[in-house]
């Protein structure tokens, strides 16, 4: 019997904090991994609210690290006692999208998020994971390709940091934007992924970083992770002006998850800039541009999702970025929690009061 947080029914506010319970037995192409570290992430409260499907009973829980327990017979990249990030968009290597190099598209592993429940509650029933994953758990059952082997001296509150938040902000600045030295910069919401965002901005060399954000509570650390000027909703067209000089941005990214923050990313943005979406919208949050404007100001919208990443390629060179002092990870994390801190976690984070709580196991 394992502890997890589970969600019986969509729009809950609380998580059911059980210890009763398992996972389903490996399979030969899967590995049991025992989790050690998982980030609260505003996915997770977007899975409670319905704004990311799922299928409850689910263990919610996405951004995770931990040690290999056990393999199947025909896993060879990873055995037991491995350190591992948890990989939530696994790819299988053979369909279009991986074989285009665009392993984040993969949509192979998808459908068992919503088909093959992989825990079981205390009283048998089937229980689903939260991308397929269910990191809110002691132990989780993945595909072997759903694990990532990383060094043993990478703390595990950092590795969990490397499943989620980092490749999706710091990968949208390399690998969506491509962010050149010397571009100017703006980051549409400072949350924990935006943080990151600036992050990967910081490093690429933009010499002009604009974080954006309605809280001026977080506009601190934005400055503390590389933002150069900080701005409200309501001096926007001040700073473009002081910024740019009227003309807009090179590069301005969404991380918000909303159609309105779309529209501020896209007025920021110079023509012929590029509009890069991080966050993750509701499916009936629909954005509307003028087929005039979309042609003639020449700007692209790009999604940028997962930030573009291959995590086999990328997070090696995560990791050496953080040894070499460029990317912080410790400062990501607001405080490190219990499991049974979570309830209170999820209230934090919907208040906007942390960057990130991340729960260790013992």
């Amino acid at each position: 019997m394992a502890r997890a947080a589970v969600l019986h029914a969509v729009g809950d506010k609380e998580l059911d904090l059980r210890d009763d319970v398992t996972t389903v037995d490996p399979g030969p192409d899967q590995v049991k991994v025992r989790i050690r570290a998982t980030g609260v992430c505003h996915s997770d409260l977007s899975t409670l609210s319905g704004v990311l499907p799922s299928v409850p009973p689910a263990v919610i829980g996405h951004e995770g690290a931990g040690v290999v327990a056990e393999v199947g017979d025909r896993v060879t990249n990873v055995r037991p006692g491995d350190h591992v990030v948890v990989n939530w968009t696994p790819d299988c290597g053979v369909c279009a999208e991986c074989m285009r190099g665009e392993p984040y598209l993969c949509m192979g592993f998808i459908g068992a998020a919503f088909s093959e429940p992989r825990f079981k509650l205390g009283d048998g029933t089937p229980a689903f994971g939260m991308a397929g994953v269910g990191t809110w758990a002691e132990e989780v059952v993945l595909p072997h390709q759903g694990v990532i082997k990383i060094a043993e001296d990478v703390p595990f509150e950092y590795a969990a940091l490397l499943g989620c938040g980092i490749p999706t902000g710091v990968g949208a600045a390399f690998n969506t934007a491509k962010v050149r030295p010397g571009s100017k910069v703006a980051v549409v919401g400072a949350g924990g992924v935006g943080l990151s965002v600036i992050q990967g901005a910081r490093i690429c060399g933009a010499s002009t970083i604009l974080a954006v954000d309605p809280n001026e509570a977080k506009h601190p650390a934005a400055k503390q992770f590389g933002a150069t000027h900080t701005a409200t909703l309501e001096n926007l067209e001040e700073s473009k002006g002081l910024l740019t000089l009227g003309q807009g941005f090179d590069q301005v990214f969404e991380v918000v998850g909303k159609s309105s923050a779309i529209t501020t990313a896209w007025n920021l943005t110079r023509r012929g800039g590029d509009v890069i979406v991080v966050g993750a919208g509701a499916a009936d949050d629909n954005w509307e541009m003028s087929a005039f404007s979309l042609l003639f100001e020449g700007k692209n919208v790009k999604s940028s999702l997962y930030g573009g990443c291959d995590l086999k390629r990328d997070i090696p060179m995560f990791v050496d970025l953080w040894r070499a002092g460029k990317l912080d990870l410790d400062g990501l994390i607001s405080r490190r929690i219990r499991f049974e801190d979570l309830n209170d976690a999820l209230g934090a984070l919907a208040r906007g009061d942390v960057i990130r709580k991340v729960v260790l196991f013992d």
